[in-house]
């Protein structure tokens, strides 16, 4: 599976992230990128968030007023269907390789965008770690770095179940 890179998005914590051209992917994130709440996001299972941009377009012909960024994503992306995501796979982004290890989970902070936000992209078949969610895919993944790396915006981004 391959698609684009539209967007690379950091910020000095919290949500909206804001984009940038290019960024180093370190072993714990983007280089610049901080988290308001360090306890719940971030740190080496968590270093990337990914989400579609296909999403995002979704949500804001709903009615949220939402952009590339808004949900905290650090990669947007186009082109990549996140139903076939699983855990595991393996992504290539730029120069860096990156593992999906789980589902994001929406905070309350997303709620700013409005309150049924989150049962647009998340529900209990997600949170028990169900593909066959509707909603699988739709907050995003949680990555961890395999390789360290350089991204960039319309980099290809492929999706293998073993690249590294």
């Amino acid at each position: 599976m391959e698609g684009k890179i539209i967007q690379i998005n950091i910020s000095p914590g919290g949500v909206p992230k804001r984009p940038v051209a290019e960024c180093e992917i370190s072993p714990l994130g983007l280089i610049g990128d901080e988290h308001a709440h360090p306890q719940i996001h971030g740190g080496p299972g968590k270093a990337v968030l990914l989400i579609a941009a296909e999403v995002v377009d979704e949500l804001a012909a709903l009615g949220y007023p939402v952009f590339y960024g808004a949900l905290g994503e650090n990669l947007t992306t186009r082109g990549i269907d996140t139903r076939r995501l699983r855990i595991g796979d393996q992504i290539r982004a730029g120069s860096a390789v990156l593992e999906i290890t789980r589902p994001r989970f929406p905070c309350t902070a997303l709620d700013v965008y409005g309150k049924g936000i989150q049962a647009e992209i998340w529900d209990d078949a997600v949170k028990l770690l169900d593909p066959s969610s509707l909603k699988w895919g739709r907050s995003g993944f949680y990555l961890r770095v395999v390789s360290p790396g350089l991204v960039r915006t319309k980099d290809i981004i492929m999706v293998s179940a073993s690249l590294a």
